[in-house]
């Protein structure tokens, strides 16, 4: 089980990687207000819910303590992040504010991941 929940961490990671990525190639355009949701950002995202959820359940099933409360607000973030970027993923151009707002957001879910204990 350690191994399934350590492979699935590297999948977890390389969501964020994903999502922080999409997120950094597009800094330049939020300048010049031309940034837009990118395909990566969406399936970063994406991928961070279902193996966010499935790490949840593997730890449980391998009696490991999972702290609930920072679980449920790690999950209102990639909620709010998800929101953001599926409704404008379709758009050229999306605002300077919703798009640092989504930096910000997974800026925010990344530190409360590695600081919260």
């Amino acid at each position: 089980m350690d191994v399934l929940i350590d492979v699935f961490v590297g999948l977890h990671i390389i969501g964020i990687a994903s999502l922080l990525g999409g997120f950094l190639v597009q800094m330049k355009a939020m300048g010049a207000g031309t940034a837009r949701m990118v395909p990566a950002m969406l399936h970063g995202a994406l991928t961070m819910l279902v193996t966010g959820v499935l790490l949840v359940g593997f730890n449980e099933m391998n009696d490991a303590m999972v702290n609930n409360v920072k679980v449920g607000v790690k999950l209102v973030v990639l909620v709010a992040i998800l929101g953001l970027v599926y409704v404008k993923r379709d758009e050229e151009r999306v605002s300077k504010g919703v798009f640092g707002a989504v930096g910000l957001l997974t800026v925010l879910n990344i530190f409360i991941a590695v600081l919260w204990h």
